[in-house]
């Protein structure tokens, strides 16, 4: 099913939206300043060219870990990715993703634009993991603060 997926979605919008990702990448890169969101851009553009059967998730979900990029440095990155590369990408993913939304089978194909649209706000901090993957650390990570709340009360 992910692959008829991702079959249909590259004619709805998603393979221009990758070569999009791909040409800020290489902006990014070619910038030198902006290396630290070329990678991050590289990674994106695989996820925009085929969404289906991967997930969005923060790398302290999937880790339980802070790092630079769910600090507070990740959060001034993500404000200075928004400025200069962010809203351009969010608002062609939401008009994708509302253009997709008004048919009933295009629906499911516009919850990924809006998907991600919202990573496009703020990369930074995220990683794509396939859904199981997500799903087993989001699990883990439920269990985790159940856990701890028994233990509190």
């Amino acid at each position: 099913m992910c692959t008829l997926g991702n079959l249909i979605w590259l004619l709805v919008g998603g393979l221009t939206m990758s070569l999009v990702w791909m040409l800020v990448s290489i902006l990014a890169f070619v910038s030198i300043v902006g290396i630290p969101w070329a990678r991050a851009c590289w990674t994106i553009s695989d996820f925009a060219f085929t969404p289906f059967g991967k997930e969005i998730i923060s790398r302290r979900d999937l880790t339980l870990k802070r790092d630079i990029g769910t600090s507070v440095l990740g959060s001034v990155g993500n404000a200075i990715w928004f400025i200069f590369a962010g809203f351009w990408l969010a608002l062609g993913h939401a008009v994708s993703g509302a253009l997709c939304c008004l048919t009933v089978i295009g629906i499911p194909f516009g919850i990924q634009h809006f998907k991600l649209a919202e990573l496009a706000v703020a990369p930074i901090g995220k990683t794509i993991v396939s859904n199981e993957l997500a799903h087993a650390a989001r699990e883990a990570n439920a269990k985790s603060a159940l856990a701890q709340l028994r233990s509190e009360a």
